[in-house]
């Protein structure tokens, strides 16, 4: 165990490093000069040289400038992350790093509701549809998933904002000055994302269910619930964490809507702003903390496996 946690470490080493490689060639060699971007095509020359100058944007790109081998753009970006330096803001004029702060919060008040909810209802409702399969309870949660799933995210947004909070008036359509303003966009977030949820976990269990250790446990005249709880579900972990980890991404993007809709400054809605005024150094900012959240959450993924499946750590 503690060699395969050790190797799995140090793999993230030279991932971690090229996501950093890739987001600066992204955004300091392909965007081209944010000079350009942030001042406009009209700038003259000597504003230009003065932003460069103040945001070390006339280093050269990868390596050798006047102050060593590491004098670069490049270098700079990764020292300045390792102190968590994460730029500076042209469009707010302050550190990005307080931007950042600023919307975490609202950010992680709105996804992770979602995430531990949405997993909690889907595992609840697959259990029952495996225990009953085949009969009218199943059969009904099924269809119940098939209509959530033929539902555009956009039209539960529009749907819940109009039925819920402009006609019956029970939550609040815009703003975050409290937790009831996080009710609505949560209850969106999950019944948009059980349906797809609720089938796959279902298969999962049902693919535990036919298998020899489950007979084994009926044999002993084990309760039903007793066998699906403690063997079935142990078993079916597997797939159901990989899929938890990977929707992770897909959460973040669909947080960028609800935050748009419901008025909420979270991340989704700094990234939105950023874009539209082109700052670039937050946006570079949001990917880069992006790829290491998602980075961190494969790492975690993989523990888990570890813990789930002996045979992981072999």
């Amino acid at each position: 165990m503690p060699r395969y946690l050790l190797r799995r470490l140090l793999e993230v080493v030279p991932t971690t490093f090229g996501i950093l490689m890739l987001t600066f060639v992204l955004f300091n060699v392909v965007v081209g000069s944010p000079a350009a971007t942030v001042l406009g095509k009209n700038a003259s020359a000597e504003a230009i040289a003065a932003f460069n100058h103040r945001f070390g944007y006339d280093k050269p790109l990868l390596f050798g400038g006047d102050g060593g081998f590491f004098d670069s753009q490049f270098f700079s970006f990764i020292g300045n992350l390792a102190k968590g330096d994460f730029g500076y803001s042209v469009s707010c004029d302050e550190p990005v790093a307080d931007i950042l702060a600023r919307g975490v919060g609202p950010s992680l008040s709105l996804t992770v509701p979602i995430l531990a909810g949405g997993t909690l209802v889907a595992l609840m409702l697959a259990l029952l549809a495996a225990a009953n399969r085949g009969r009218v309870l199943d059969r009904s949660i099924l269809f119940l998933s098939t209509v959530l799933m033929s539902v555009n995210y956009v039209i539960w947004v529009i749907a819940g904002q109009f039925l819920l909070s402009f006609k019956a008036g029970l939550f609040p359509v815009w703003g975050c000055e409290g937790a009831a303003f996080f009710v609505l966009p949560v209850l969106i977030g999950v019944v948009s994302s059980l349906g797809m949820d609720v089938r796959f976990f279902r298969t999962a269990i049902l693919d535990e269910i036919y298998k020899p250790y489950v007979l084994t446990a009926r044999a002993k005249q084990l309760g039903r619930a007793t066998i699906l709880v403690r063997h079935v579900m142990r078993n079916a972990l597997i797939p159901i964490v990989t899929y938890v980890s990977l929707s992770i991404p897909y959460l973040f993007t669909g947080s960028l809507l609800l935050e748009s809709f419901f008025g909420i400054p979270g991340l989704g809605s700094v990234s939105i702003n950023a874009i539209n005024s082109s700052d670039m150094a937050v946006v570079r900012a949001v990917v880069v903390l992006g790829a290491l959240i998602y980075q961190f959450v494969n790492l975690a993924t993989d523990v888990a496996y570890a813990f789930l499946d002996p045979q992981v750590r072999l």
